[in-house]
């Protein structure tokens, strides 16, 4: 299936598959699970002392009872946590140990290096924050590259993560949050932060605010995009002009 699922993307969306250098084994999906879970190594248990005096038959039964409690054990931690009958633990991805870490790699070696230049954002959650600390971060690239943010139920929070005046004023102008409230979809909803605009998701339950502000979110993004369309031609326009004007004058 996922053999398929590439070629689909590959030659029906025309996307270019890239390989992740070499160490890497997985692409995270999920940044809330940043990490690989693998089985703990068992511990080997010390045999007894081997008692050479004691009798054979009370050795054997010893040794019998030892199983059975053994076996209680494991029986035990079966019946207590039947889902997770091995020991693990979890290893973390190398420069992507926690959302931040994994969205500033993404952003570095994928993103940044692409020929996109109309690249649209949607965060849900704390995938909001996370939006604002890699603004934070990448300041001049993302407004390079980005053109419209679209947040669903955001827990961000411009100043506890200390964002400047240049990306609450970048943020006013090209993001929109839809967060969770009985009022209608896109109804305007006031917030004391001054970071973007907020209106209605049409729902209060906050798992849903995506899914229910999804035609919203795309016609928000074609009004950017138009915009950004718009004002690529006007500069074009002036360039041409100009150019024409020197043209003229050298002749």
């Amino acid at each position: 299936i996922t053999h398929c699922v590439y070629e689909l993307l590959e030659n029906e969306c025309h996307l270019e598959k890239v390989h992740l250098p070499e160490g890497y084994g997985v692409i995270v999906l999920n940044t809330n699970e940043n990490y690989v879970e693998v089985e703990k190594s068992k511990k080997q248990e010390q045999p007894p002392p081997n008692d050479t005096d004691e009798p054979a038959e009370k050795k054997e039964k010893k040794d019998d009872c030892q199983k059975e409690t053994n076996k209680r054990r494991d029986f035990y931690e079966k019946y207590r946590n039947p889902q997770k009958e091995k020991e693990t633990k979890h290893i973390l991805i190398r420069d992507n140990s926690t959302p931040e870490e994994h969205t500033l790699y993404v952003w570095d070696h994928f993103i940044s290096r692409s020929s996109a230049k109309n690249v649209v954002f949607v965060a849900h959650s704390y995938g909001g924050l996370v939006f604002v600390e890699l603004m934070i971060q990448r300041e001049a690239e993302v407004k390079s590259k980005v053109i419209s943010v679209a947040l669903t139920d955001s827990v961000h929070n411009v100043w506890h993560q200390e964002a400047g005046k240049s990306i609450l004023d970048w943020m006013q102008e090209h993001c929109r949050n839809w967060v969770s409230s009985s009022e209608p979809l896109d109804t305007p909803v006031e917030f004391m932060l001054p970071d973007c605009p907020r209106v209605s998701a049409g729902t209060e339950r906050h798992e849903l605010t995506s899914w229910k502000s999804f035609n919203s979110i795309f016609n928000y993004f074609t009004q950017a995009l138009e915009v950004q369309n718009a004002e690529a031609k006007s500069k074009s326009t002036v360039t041409t002009r100009s150019s024409y004007r020197k043209k003229s004058e050298e002749l």
